[in-house]
């Protein structure tokens, strides 16, 4: 029970990340934010795994690769096609658009780890894919073909592709190391790519100028939406599969679209409703279990 309470506040924590990269998207450089936002994580995340493992795991090589590529996907690519789409694209939509994550997840699974895909789950694909192109095309199909994807939906597929390479990571991650020793690693590794980048884009020059909104909006990310999320979200991978815990992901567009509208003052079309309502139905029925 107590790991479905974990999963549905990280589905909270998550939507509160749309809200915090949407307030620094205008003022703090993307690469500059990604990097603050793990060095903050991994100042918590370290000593949270030493006092809970009684020592920090020595990584064995088998382990280092998936590591790696936990680190480059779900923390150095997410986090920068993440915090470069906000700039062009509302927190609601870029919410609705990442709650696509699941039914990626769900149809990689297939042939990585064998979970069945019947008749019942193609549909909510199908749905999903379809609430995802309203939201996307803003109701106006037209204007998707004849225009195309704009540049803030392209960074957030693109950080749809990045999540769900880090998610299937996990699955295998998890057999070998603990959920808080997977995401310590990973994001110190992540933090570490992400630093040079940082330093190049102005991070030590600009860090005085940064308001109280962008810190509070970095600590935010940092402590809220990475230590606690993450861990969690792994213990969910671990302990329920990675297509159940996904399902959880259904309740970040929710809370993501309700703070917009609350803090951001951001309109709620009926594109974005009924997008979104496709979408969340298509992957409800995504991750039902093959019985039903």
């Amino acid at each position: 029970m107590l790991i479905y309470v974990k999963l549905m506040l990280t589905a909270v924590f998550w939507g509160g990340t749309f809200i915090a990269g949407r307030a620094i998207a205008g003022s703090v450089e993307p690469f500059s934010a990604a990097f603050l936002r793990f060095a903050v994580a991994s100042v918590f995340l370290f000593p949270l795994a030493w006092k809970k493992e009684g020592r920090l795991p020595l990584i064995k090589r088998e382990q280092l690769l998936p590591l790696v590529l936990a680190g480059m996907t779900g923390v150095f690519a997410y986090n920068i096609f993440f915090l470069n789409g906000m700039k062009f694209i509302t927190a609601g939509r870029a919410s609705l658009m990442m709650a696509m994550n699941p039914v990626f997840i769900s149809l990689l699974a297939v042939p990585i780890f064998k979970d069945r895909l019947n008749w019942v789950r193609g549909a909510g694909i199908f749905l999903s894919v379809f609430g995802a192109v309203i939201v996307i095309s803003r109701g106006d199909f037209n204007t998707l073909l004849s225009e195309g994807v704009g540049r803030g939906e392209l960074l957030i597929l693109g950080g749809v592709a990045s999540w769900v390479s880090f998610s299937l990571i996990g699955k295998i991650l998890v057999k070998g190391l603990s959920p808080l020793v997977s995401v310590s690693y990973s994001s110190l590794i992540g933090a570490a790519a992400l630093f040079l980048p940082a330093c190049f884009g102005g991070l030590f020059e600009e860090m005085s100028s940064y308001s109280l909104v962008d810190w509070t909006s970095i600590l935010f990310l940092g402590i809220f939406g990475t230590v606690l999320g993450f861990v969690w979200y792994y213990e969910g991978i671990r302990k329920i599969g990675p297509t159940n815990a996904g399902q959880f992901i259904n309740f970040v567009p929710i809370s993501a679209v309700l703070l917009a509208f609350l803090i951001l003052k951001e309109p709620i079309t009926w594109s974005l409703l009924i997008g979104g309502l496709f979408v969340i139905s298509g992957v409800y029925l995504t991750n039902m279990k093959s019985s039903a």
